[in-house]
């Protein structure tokens, strides 16, 4: 993969991120958020690299790794943990 792709995929990764956050489907946060999508992304690039397994462009793994990994990690525990604290 090269290297102007794995940015590309960076910023689609956040982009992924912060759509999520606004559109009510995580709770954690826009910057937690973002930076979960983003894990996931690098997580799918390693993959792609390491073992050439992808779900066809660069673009299209970095939206399915941000929106995988954002929705893995659990968004109702973190919406309970946010209320709990008021």
């Amino acid at each position: 993969m090269g290297f102007f792709a794995f940015f590309g995929s960076l910023i689609l990764g956040g982009i992924v991120g912060v759509l999520f956050e606004k559109w009510g489907l995580s709770h954690h946060g826009v910057l937690a958020a973002v930076v979960i999508a983003l894990g996931g992304t690098i997580l799918v690039c390693m993959v792609r690299v390491m073992f050439h397994l992808s779900f066809g462009s660069p673009g299209s793994d970095a939206i399915v790794g941000a929106a995988g990994a954002l929705i893995l990690i659990p968004t109702e525990a973190a919406a309970k943990r946010r209320r709990d604290r008021r």
